[in-house]
C-alpha cells in the first residue's frame, strides 16, 4: 500500500470518472476501493485509509476470508508445503553449532519484516536480550482481552477498535515471550504492530522509520501503561515489591517509577553559567537515553581501518557531551540576576546512571532540503566502559559500579533516515547473534566490533560477591 503502490495504481484506475455515457445516481455514489492482506485476512479501505471492520449484507469479506484460507488448505498449494517442509530442514540443519563439542540448536527467533519494519524488528530485538527488563515483562500474567462471542476465535486487528481493547503491555510481553523459545521459523509481531499503529499514530503506514524515535515512543508509551491498574493491583505496587528492582528505581519520568524508569532511567544535573554576572543555575533531569554527537572534526573518518587522522570513539562523543561549551546566540540564558537574557555556559554532569545504558549517536542532521547521514566510524568497547569522571559525585561510586558491558547495538545500513535497513547484534548466554528481521546468525566479536552503530545498550556490571573474589 505505501511502498510499491501496486494495489493503490488499482484503487487509481477505478477512481477514473464515467464519461461516455450519462451517469446514473448509482454511478454518483462515492465509490470504496478495498484490498485484503493475505497472510492476516485484514481489509483495508483506500477511500477511507483505515481497516474495515464491518462486512457486507451477503458476508462477502467472510467468504473471500475463508476461499482464500480453503486455497492454502487445497492440493492447490501442497507444492509449496512441500519445498516450505524442505526449507525449515535445511534451515534447522543451519542453525545447529558446535559448542564445547557437543551440537546444538540456535535458539533465537527472527522476526517477520512486515513491511519496512526492520527499525521495529531491531530495537524488539535489542530490548529481548536485556535480561533483567525482558524477564518482567515475561513473568507478568497474561491480559485476556477477548470474551465472550469472540473468545478463541481470530480477531482481524483494526486501527478502528477502543482503546479499551488494545494493550501495548499485553503484545509486548507475547513477542518476548515468542522470541529465544527456540522455534526455527519466524515470528510474526503484527499484533504489536497494529497495537503501535493504534496508539502512537506517527507509526502508521509502512515506510521507514527512526529506530531511535520508535524506541522512545515504545519505552515512554509502556512506563505510562504500567503505571496503570493490573487486575486490580497497579503495576508500579508490583515493581516496588521486587526487590531487585525497586532499591535503585528512584527516577520517575511523568509519575510513578516503573520498570523502564528502574532499567534505564538515569538522573542528569544541567549547570549554566551566566558569562556577564557569573549566576550559576542548576536543574535535574531524568533520561532514559542519552543523544551523544559525533564531533565534527571525526566526520570524515568511514572506516575503522581508514588512516586519515584519529579514529573517532566513544569516549570522544561522551566528552562532547558532558564539556563545558558557551551557548550560541540563538540560545542566550534568561538570566533571573540580569533579568534578561545573556551569554551563558553549559555543562551536563550525570548524577544518577542507570541499570542499563542506553547511547544514541546522532547520525542524522538536517540541512536546508534533506536530512544527511554522518556515516563515521565510532569506536566502542565490547566490555568495561567506564562512566566515573562523567558522574557529578565519583567518590560514592564503588570501584565496579561505574563499569558497562555491551548488551547490544543498531545499526542503520544506508545513506537516509527515511530508507535503508536497520539490523541488530546482540549478546546472549555468552554468543553475539545478528539479527536480521527474520534471520539470525551467530558471529563473533570481531564482526560486531567492525559495525557503525546507530544505537548502543549497556548493561551495568554487577559487583563481584566477597567469595567470587576468592
Amino acid at each position: 500500500r505505501y511502498v510499491n503502490g501496486h494495489a493503490k495504481k488499482h484503487y487509481e484506475d477505478a477512481q477514473i470518472p464515467v464519461t461516455n455515457h450519462k451517469k446514473t445516481e448509482k454511478q454518483e455514489k462515492v465509490q470504496h476501493t478495498v484490498c485484503m492482506d493475505c497472510s492476516s485476512y485484514s481489509t483495508y479501505c483506500y477511500r477511507c485509509d483505515d481497516f474495515v471492520v464491518n462486512d457486507t449484507k451477503l458476508g462477502l469479506v467472510q467468504k473471500v476470508r475463508e476461499h482464500l484460507q480453503n486455497l492454502e488448505n487445497s492440493a492447490f498449494t501442497s507444492d509449496r508445503h512441500r519445498k516450505r517442509k524442505l526449507l525449515e530442514n535445511s534451515s534447522l540443519n543451519s542453525k545447529l553449532l558446535k559448542v564445547n563439542g557437543s551440537t546444538t540448536a540456535l535458539c533465537a527467533t527472527g522476526l517477520r519484516n512486515l513491511g519496512n519494519t526492520c527499525f521495529m524488528n531491531a530495537i524488539l530485538q535489542s530490548l529481548s536480550n536485556i535480561q533483567q527488563f525482558c524477564c518482567y515483562f515475561k513473568e507478568l500474567p497474561a491480559v485476556e482481552l477477548r470474551n465472550g462471542k469472540t473468545a478463541g476465535r481470530r480477531t482481524y486487528h483494526t486501527r478502528s477498535q477502543g482503546d479499551n481493547n488494545v494493550s501495548l503491555v499485553e503484545e509486548f510481553r507475547k513477542t518476548l515471550c515468542a522470541l529465544w523459545q527456540g522455534s526455527q521459523t519466524a515470528f510474526s509481531p503484527e499484533s504489536l504492530f497494529y497495537v503501535v499503529w493504534k496508539i502512537m499514530p506517527n507509526f502508521r503506514g509502512y515506510q521507514q522509520q527512526d529506530a531511535h524515535e520508535f524506541m522512545r515512543y515504545l519505552l515512554d508509551h509502556l512506563h505510562l501503561e504500567l503505571q496503570g491498574g493490573f487486575n486490580g493491583v497497579s503495576r508500579s505496587v508490583i515493581l516496588q515489591e521486587n526487590s531487585s528492582l525497586s532499591a535503585s528505581s528512584k527516577c520517575c519520568i511523568n509519575g510513578a517509577s516503573t520498570v523502564v524508569t528502574a532499567i534505564f532511567g538515569g538522573i542528569l544535573q544541567n549547570e549554566v553559567n551566566c558569562l556577564i554576572c557569573g549566576t550559576e543555575s542548576r536543574k535535574f533531569d531524568p533520561f532514559l537515553d542519552l543523544s551523544l554527537d559525533i564531533p565534527s572534526q571525526f566526520r570524515n573518518k568511514r572506516a575503522k581501518n581508514q588512516e586519515n587522522g584519529p579514529m573517532c570513539t566513544l569516549r570522544d562523543c561522551l566528552r562532547s557531551f558532558t564539556d563545558l561549551e558557551e551557548l550560541d546566540e540563538t540560545e542566550l540564558y534568561m538570566c533571573h540576576k540580569c533579568k534578561k537574557k545573556q551569554k551563558s555556559t553549559k555543562k551536563f554532569w550525570i548524577q544518577k546512571l542507570p541499570k542499563v545504558l542506553c547511547l544514541h549517536l546522532k547520525r542524522f542532521h538536517w540541512t536546508a532540503y534533506l536530512r544527511n547521514k554522518v556515516d563515521t566510524y565510532v569506536e566502542f568497547p565490547l566490555r568495561g566502559l567506564d562512566m566515573k569522571c562523567y558522574l557529578l559525585e565519583p567518590e560514592n561510586s564503588g570501584p565496579e559500579s561505574c563499569l558497562y558491558d555491551l548488551a547490544a547495538v543498531v545499526v542503520h545500513h544506508g545513506s537516509g533516515v527515511g530508507s535503508g535497513h536497520y539490523t541488530a547484534y546482540a549478546a546472549h548466554e555468552g554468543r553475539w547473534f545478528h539479527f536480521n528481521d527474520s534471520t539470525v546468525t551467530l558471529t563473533d566479536e570481531e564482526t560486531v566490533v567492525k559495525a557503525k552503530a546507530y544505537i548502543l545498550f549497556y548493561v551495568e556490571r554487577q559487583a563481584k560477591s566477597g567469595s567470587d573474589k576468592l
